[in-house]
């Protein structure tokens, strides 16, 4: 996404000192600072595709205005000698359509209930580093490098049929566990050897629980999302965080790039995932606390100037007390072509597919809702067309379907679009087998 160039800071000081109410003085000569942003909203229509007598409430289609990760930030550096600079960042979600605040954990139709909001300043990538010839080394918060390696292979990012509805999603909710951002975090991002480059991510689980049922220290929400599912809890309160909530987490990931081949190798651990809340209708302990990992390897090829062809293959494990009880381990794949049409226009089509698990806890899921082996594979197909008005504004058509197998119950519209469907009734009550369908249109524009 091309930014407009760094300001000089004489202009900038004074833009963003009296924004703080700062003097400006404060910033150096030898300090730059850049304010950016990306806006993206869309008119869509999505139907849950639920046809079981027992749900309840509007389950056909629905149109809304959804505002699609749109964000601003301040990004710069400062010169601190011998090549070397400080660098920082703060960026925060901007929810242009809709009003900011947290996910209610009483509000059924949300798949991710949390504190956390999005709205709030410092929300998104946010740090402060140290970068030079060896490359840099940051703490704070920012998108796994497991995330950031494939995120150029998906045209759909943000859009209703955003690869993440299975792609880096360990159960089909409305959050991908393993293409997220990780908090309280440090990590090192090294220079370009050649064509190929690696960064590595450490972020510390903060939790006092030795089963990871705590928040984390310093943080609103229960880390990997999710809030608890026990009874009694009142609204906008997290906890117990027994649905996914992890302790340490690591992700490392390598980029190799020459010519038209963009190829990478990743890999992320969770250590100590909670989830006890999936033990609904099994013996105690079956599903439990264990260790999630995933690892994906991916290639972008451009074939000729005007096509480009993305595969990735994911491999997804839990350590699961219970073998027969454990939907977390399974394989993934996605593939994607873009086919540009003239200098402006562009067709993407793509398709991920989620294979089935050894086995599901039951409990959550209805009807014949059985725990153990069940065919709970997914294919979610998309295609969509955009027009670039130039490199920093377009507008885009998508159409997005989740065709769920009969123990299946992958959502649409994870990790980045404002309005999200899922498997879940007006009660909170989850129907495997759907085929969730979407039509959206909108516009965006970088800045």
């Amino acid at each position: 996404m091309k930014r407009k160039s760094i300001l000089a800071v004489n202009a900038t000081a004074l833009v963003v000192a009296a924004a703080f109410g700062a003097p400006s003085t404060a910033v150096a000569a030898d300090t730059t600072v850049q304010f950016y942003g990306h806006l993206d909203l869309s008119v869509d229509d999505i139907t849950k595709g639920i046809k079981d007598s027992g749900a309840v409430g509007k389950l056909g289609w629905q149109s809304d205005v959804s505002s699609n990760l749109s964000y601003f930030g301040l990004r710069g550096d400062h010169d601190i000698g011998g090549g070397n600079r400080m660098v920082f960042q703060i960026e925060t979600q901007v929810d242009v359509a809709a009003t900011p605040g947290p996910n209610p954990v009483n509000q059924a139709s949300q798949g991710n209930t949390d504190n956390k909001v999005l709205g709030a300043l410092g929300s998104r990538n946010s740090f402060l580093g140290i970068a030079g010839n060896f490359g840099a080394v940051k703490l704070g918060k920012t998108d796994a490098p497991y995330k950031l390696s494939t995120a150029r292979m998906d045209p759909f990012s943000a859009s209703v049929g955003d690869y993440n509805s299975i792609m880096g999603n360990t159960g089909g909710d409305n959050r991908a566990e393993f293409d997220t951002r990780l908090s309280h975090a440090v990590w090192y991002e090294s220079p370009k050897m050649g064509g190929f480059s690696f960064s590595a991510l450490v972020s510390p689980g903060q939790n006092r629980a030795s089963d990871n049922s705590n928040n984390a220290s310093g943080e609103p929400d229960c880390t990997g999302g999710g809030g608890g599912q026990g009874s009694g809890i009142p609204a906008n309160n997290i906890g117990p965080c027994n649905d996914g909530s992890f302790g340490n987490a690591y992700s490392v990931a390598g980029v190799y790039e020459a010519g038209p081949l963009y190829a990478i190798a990743a890999y992320e651990l969770h250590r100590g995932a909670n989830r006890v809340s999936d033990e609904g209708a099994t013996p105690t302990g079956t599903v439990g606390v264990a260790n999630e990992a995933a690892m994906k390897v991916g290639v972008q090829f451009m074939v000729t100037p005007v096509t480009i062809l993305n595969v990735i293959f994911e491999r997804m494990t839990r350590k699961a007390p219970n073998a027969d009880f454990n939907e977390r381990q399974r394989n993934g794949s996605w593939l994607a072509l873009t086919q540009k049409i003239t200098g402006q226009d562009d067709i993407n089509v793509g398709w991920a597919h989620a294979a089935k698990s050894p086995g599901q806890p039951g409990g959550q899921v209805a009807p014949a809702d059985v725990p153990g082996s069940v065919d709970n594979a997914s294919n979610m197909y998309t295609v969509g067309y955009k027009h670039h008005f130039d490199k920093q504004s377009n507008w885009y058509a998508v159409y997005a379907r989740q065709a769920n197998k009969a123990g299946g119950h992958y959502d649409l519209g994870a990790s980045g679009h404002g309005i999200t469907t899922d498997c879940k009734d007006a009660l909170g009550n989850c129907f495997v087998g759907e085929t969730l369908q979407a039509v959206s249109v909108g516009w965006m524009y970088s800045f």
